[in-house]
């Protein structure tokens, strides 16, 4: 009877397995391979050992590619983890209508990729946008925003907070599951709002703020869409993230082999900036079972 209920649950779980083995292990494998050939759509692939990963060193859209994006990353992802659990906090409360505002927060998550980036160009148009008519009506001076090279990168940061909703959940799920006697046990003492949320509200949530940090931290390191459909790397490369410029060296100049080293070196960067924060998290991540870890 147990050989047999193995043999069904090894047959159930063989779509998914084989799923993983051809569309996920057999790419990265054929991709790790290629990244050490010259190899360009058409041709033949001539193996050329650490060439492509030596070149990168020389490659001053590589250096300006991964400083973009590094730029990118340190602006969106505090602000992005800031906002969120502000407005989780709001959405924490008991008041009237807690459902609708719960859903109202979480709709622009819902909108589509192009048509989030369509919207964002209306609303950062120099001429007619939305945010520099307020500017105007302010008596504030305009803005270039995605159309000029020291606030283009800037500008996406600040609309990378429009996509908080899937951050926000987590979070107010995190909050709902801290205990209500610490609370009791704080306002007991004389403690008041400051004191609940510094004392208990923020040690608790440490590992929620963790797991949203790491998220965040990966998901930015592959940002794509805006500089694909925005500014196509401009204006004079200051968009220009990792991502997109791989996506030009395999797609538009058709450098696969070299497209290829570029997405194994993401991935080790990726791997030792997480390897880095989890180190890091032992001195101010809180588990209530055994303390910061």
């Amino acid at each position: 009877m147990r050989r047999l209920e193995t043999r069904w649950g090894i047959l159930m779980a063989l779509p998914a397995i084989l799923g993983f083995l051809i569309f996920t292990i057999g790419p990265m494998a054929a991709s790790a391979f290629f990244s050490f050939t010259d190899w360009t759509i058409g041709a033949s692939p001539s193996f050329i050992g650490l060439d492509n990963y030596t070149a990168m060193v020389g490659d001053e859209l590589f250096w300006k590619s991964l400083t973009a994006t590094t730029y990118y990353t340190l602006g969106s992802v505090p602000l992005v983890l800031i906002v969120s659990f502000a407005v989780a906090m709001l959405l924490n409360q008991k008041v009237r209508g807690l459902s609708a505002w719960r859903t109202i927060f979480y709709l622009p998550t819902l909108v589509p990729a192009i048509a989030n980036v369509v919207l964002w160009i209306w609303i950062f148009n120099p001429d007619f946008g939305l945010l520099n008519s307020l500017l105007r009506q302010g008596g504030l001076p305009d803005s270039q925003w995605i159309y000029g090279e020291s606030t283009a990168v800037p500008s996406l940061i600040i609309m990378s907070t429009w996509g908080f909703g899937n951050t926000m959940v987590i979070f107010l799920a995190g909050l709902q599951g801290v205990p209500r006697h610490l609370y009791e046990a704080v306002s007991i003492d004389g403690g008041g709002a400051w004191r609940r949320f510094w004392h208990v509200t923020l040690p608790m949530m440490t590992p929620t703020i963790f797991y949203n940090l790491v998220v965040g931290v990966v998901g930015t390191f592959q940002v794509f869409n805006q500089a694909y459909v925005m500014t196509e790397g401009g204006p004079n490369h200051a968009t220009l993230f990792y991502v997109y410029y791989l996506f030009r060296k395999a797609f538009t100049e058709s450098e696969m082999g070299y497209a290829s080293a570029l997405a194994w070196t993401l991935f080790m960067i990726i791997m030792v900036v997480t390897f880095l924060m989890f180190r890091n998290a032992r001195r101010w991540v809180y588990y209530e079972m055994a303390g910061a870890r």
